[in-house]
């Protein structure tokens, strides 16, 4: 899809330019994929992160989330299509959190995958 990065990013503006709303989606949609650790705290999937990107809500999804759960990948994509949102390459480099944790991090309570 975007060769050379291991991310996309779904952007939460429309291909029209128009803010995607609700302004909570990028939380509701990682929530889908959330799991409570061992410490009964829920936390995001390794692969699904909301973040903030020039002052858009995006969703930054790893690549390797299309070969660990390939329906899961399709739903995202489908998700950004039916909703006409904007894709585009994410970081080439890891993100200083995924570094600092060796890799991605996992949720609490499960292994680190790398």
């Amino acid at each position: 899809m975007f060769p050379g990065s291991p991310e996309i990013v779904i952007q939460g503006v429309t291909e029209s330019g128009h803010p995607f709303r609700p302004s909570d989606w990028a939380e509701r949609l990682c929530g889908m994929m959330s799991v409570f650790g061992e410490d009964s705290r829920l936390s995001y999937s390794p692969y699904l992160k909301p973040i903030m990107a020039g002052g858009i809500r995006c969703v930054v999804v790893d690549l390797r989330l299309e070969n660990l759960d390939p329906a899961a990948f399709r739903f995202l994509l489908a998700f950004a299509r039916d909703n006409e949102l904007k894709l585009r390459p994410g970081r080439k480099d890891k993100r200083p959190e995924d570094t600092a944790a060796g890799g991605i991090a996992a949720p609490s309570g499960a292994p680190a995958t790398g």
